[in-house]
This record gives structure tokens, C-alpha cells and sequence, in this order.
């Protein structure tokens, strides 16, 4: 069971994975050697997954996001595992999820601009049979982040 320091630690991570320990320590008022056994645990218990650098993508030079909303008429695991195959290895294809609804998969690519989508769209057709593609293009971020909640954590 977590408890409310395990808590603030894992928030605090998933804001700035490059904090110090001492630092860490300091903000959720533990000796530096707890506080560094507590991650140690958080992470051997698969809290803490992984710790990552986030890049800025207008200077990585990608800064287009674009939505592809797939249906397939296909729904076998076979397939799936096709699909999953054949968008795994391209990098512009950021997130991948399954959905009720509508569609089947949506996609979230990230693009140096919206004349590149093409490019995708036919690595993705030449590798996988698809029924209907629908893109959209994102106009403006409301929001983005990649912190979670923390107060569901057991």
C-alpha cells in the first residue's frame, strides 16, 4: 500500500524525473537514504514504469499533431497483431489505442508538417488492409501532459 509520501514522490518524479534526491527528500520531508529506498521499492513494485526526457517538439522539428481515426473490418487477434506490427516501427506514430465507438483505432502522429501525413498514410496501408481512414488535424493544444493522478495509487 502507498501511503501519502510515496504519493507526493511519484507526483513529484513525474514532474521533473531529474530531481535530486536531496531535493526530494527535502520536499516530502524524509532523510535522503529513505526517501532514495522508498523510489528503490516504487520501482521494483512497477510504480515508477520508467524515467524519461520529454523533448520539445517544435525544436525536434514535429510539430504538427494529427488524429487518424481507423476502422478495419477486420477484429481477429491475428489482425490486431498485424496492425500492432505494422505501426510499431514508425516513429511518427506516437500513441495507439483501440476503441469502442465508431472507429476502431485512433492514432496520435506527430508531424513536421501536414503534407507528411501522406508518407504515413501509405507505410501504413502498404503493411495493413484498413476500410475507412479519417484524419484530423489538431488546430491548438488545450492541454497536454503526460503527469497522471496520483490518488488512485495502491
Amino acid at each position: 500500500m502507498l501511503d501519502e509520501r510515496d504519493r507526493k514522490i511519484l507526483d513529484l518524479l513525474q514532474t521533473d524525473a531529474g530531481i535530486s534526491v536531496t531535493d526530494l527528500a527535502d520536499r516530502v520531508a524524509l532523510s535522503v537514504s529513505a526517501c532514495s529506498r522508498r523510489i528503490q521499492r516504487l520501482e521494483e513494485s512497477g510504480h515508477i514504469a520508467r524515467r524519461i526526457v520529454v523533448l520539445d517538439r517544435e525544436k525536434m522539428g514535429v510539430p504538427t499533431t494529427l488524429y487518424a481515426l481507423i476502422k478495419t473490418a477486420h477484429h481477429a487477434d491475428e489482425w490486431i497483431e498485424i496492425f500492432r506490427k505494422a505501426i510499431s516501427d514508425i516513429p511518427e506514430i506516437v500513441e495507439a489505442h483501440r476503441l469502442t465507438g465508431n472507429y476502431d483505432y485512433i492514432l496520435k502522429i506527430v508531424l513536421p508538417r501536414v503534407e507528411h501525413y501522406d508518407v504515413i498514410y501509405k507505410k501504413i496501408v502498404r503493411r495493413v488492409e484498413l476500410f475507412d481512414v479519417s484524419a484530423s488535424i489538431s488546430m491548438e493544444v488545450l492541454k497536454s501532459g503526460v503527469t497522471i493522478p496520483v490518488g488512485y495509487a495502491e
